[in-house]
């Protein structure tokens, strides 16, 4: 296990032009050793690496604190890099020792989903070929009201009624005729009215016969709502058309993303499950915009912290703007107090700052700023693009519509955010002009 240096001398390393660690200090070296690479191969700790290509990039020194996950433990320090040739020095400096930390996207996850993990309203399986059960995780045995030995021995269809999809088809069913992994499977739980949805992957014995399936029961997400009569039959059916092609590969990005965070194959590097817990929340979010865009406005509002949640979009980008080189300067500090929907406000804020990046110059600035004023709390984000022409900034906040042609994305994200805005109350505004970049403001009721 990685530990501290014993004198307050820099731990220092060198990369080459690839990002190979071709040269470190002990402590550095067991480092990369507990993260699953060694010395000569490619730097296997993110935050360092990242560091390390904006200062080659840049061409200048550059020192930021980081966070690295060993084998037991986190190790925050500051690292110094330094381009040195075609390569890069690092001095890393201030090590401090903590628990791993856990998900840093926790305003992304749905407050029912929260309370569902916590009270273990999701679990293991496994049956063989026969569909009998042989084992049931603790959290699927509490949600049952079951001892989990009870379930040994017991068909899957005697705990849970299996249902047809929207399709008509059943996934375990054709899963087990085929012998291949499915997900999505509708499953009620006999004599209560519980649904869970459950996944499975295909065991194989050693000599290549199938023995059944080892998988996840979660439960089932709430429904969407029914399009409002006031939109379009088309409007309508393109909703659901992208709600339909969207949810199934999500759900699939979600499940695996959760077995990968409790490591349920294996053993695994305490960053590799972080990231995965990002891209488990950051995929739920997203899902939730998704069913957003078909359902009615909400009248439930709750009050939040605007600061937190502005930290939590930043997060996202992180890597997109050291990539290149843009700095988002975020005046983050006292929590500041507004009335809204936290997922519906992370998603505003999500696409007001990918736009901001997306039209800044390298090595430009994104500004994220606050305002109170009249009973109302602003979020700005301003950028030091193009501009937006006096007659395209109305059009833009409509289905489908960019700026600029051919400049990438959908054209659905202000319309999302502008609707969301609206539904907690509130608005977003912009002020821009050609070769002055754009202020784009979300403005809520201040509680």
């Amino acid at each position: 296990m990685a530990s501290a240096p014993s004198d307050p001398r820099p731990v220092v390393g060198r990369l080459d032009s690839s990002g190979r660690l071709v040269d470190a200090d002990p402590e550095l070296a067991a480092l990369q050793t507990e993260a699953g690479s060694h010395l000569g191969e490619q730097l296997a700790l993110p935050q360092i690496a990242a560091i390390a290509r904006l200062a080659r990039k840049l061409g200048v020194p550059v020192t930021r604190a980081a966070c690295v996950a060993g084998a037991e433990q986190d190790v925050e320090l500051w690292v110094s890099a330094v381009p040195d040739g075609d390569g890069v020095a690092l001095s890393l400096q201030r090590w401090t020792f903590r628990a791993p930390a856990g998900p840093r996207l926790t305003s992304l996850v749905p407050p029912d989903q929260a309370a569902a993990s916590a009270s273990g309203a999701s679990g293991e399986w496994s049956a063989d070929d026969e569909l009998r059960l042989v084992a049931v995780g603790a959290g699927l045995a509490d949600l049952l009201g079951i001892a989990p030995e009870a379930a040994a021995r017991q068909p899957l269809t005697k705990i849970f009624r299996l249902e047809e999809d929207e399709d008509g088809d059943m996934p375990l069913v054709a899963a087990l005729a085929s012998r291949r992994d499915f997900i999505g499977q509708r499953a009620r739980v006999r004599g209560g009215e519980t649904v869970l949805l459950l996944s499975g992957e295909v065991v194989i014995t050693a000599d290549g016969g199938f023995a059944g399936f080892t998988g996840r029961a979660v439960a089932e997400q709430a429904p969407v709502a029914e399009v409002p009569a006031t939109t379009s039959a088309a409007s309508a059916a393109l909703d659901n058309a992208i709600d339909e092609a969207l949810r199934t590969p999500l759900g699939r990005i979600i499940a695996s993303a959760d077995r990968i965070v409790e490591r349920s194959d294996g053993p695994l590097r305490a960053d590799y499950a972080t990231y995965a817990s990002d891209i488990s929340s950051a995929a739920r979010h997203l899902l939730s915009v998704i069913r957003a865009m078909n359902e009615a406005p909400g009248q439930e509002r709750d009050r939040l912290d605007l600061a937190a949640l502005v930290a939590d979009a930043c997060s996202l980008f992180e890597t997109e703007a050291e990539a290149r080189g843009i700095a988002i300067a975020a005046e983050l500090g006292a929590p500041l107090h507004a009335r809204g929907e936290p997922r519906g406000v992370v998603q505003i804020l999500v696409n007001l700052i990918g736009n901001a990046l997306r039209h800044s110059p390298e090595d430009g600035v994104v500004a994220v700023s606050f305002e109170r004023s009249g009973g109302q709390v602003m979020v700005h984000v301003a950028d030091q693009g193009p501009g937006i022409e006096p007659a395209d900034q109305q059009r833009i906040f409509e289905r489908f519509e960019q700026a600029t042609a051919g400049e990438g994305g959908t054209g659905l994200g202000l319309a999302i955010s502008l609707r969301l805005a609206r539904a907690m109350g509130g608005d977003i505004g912009l002020v821009s002009a050609p070769g002055q970049g754009a202020r784009f403001t979300l403005s809520l009721a201040a509680v």
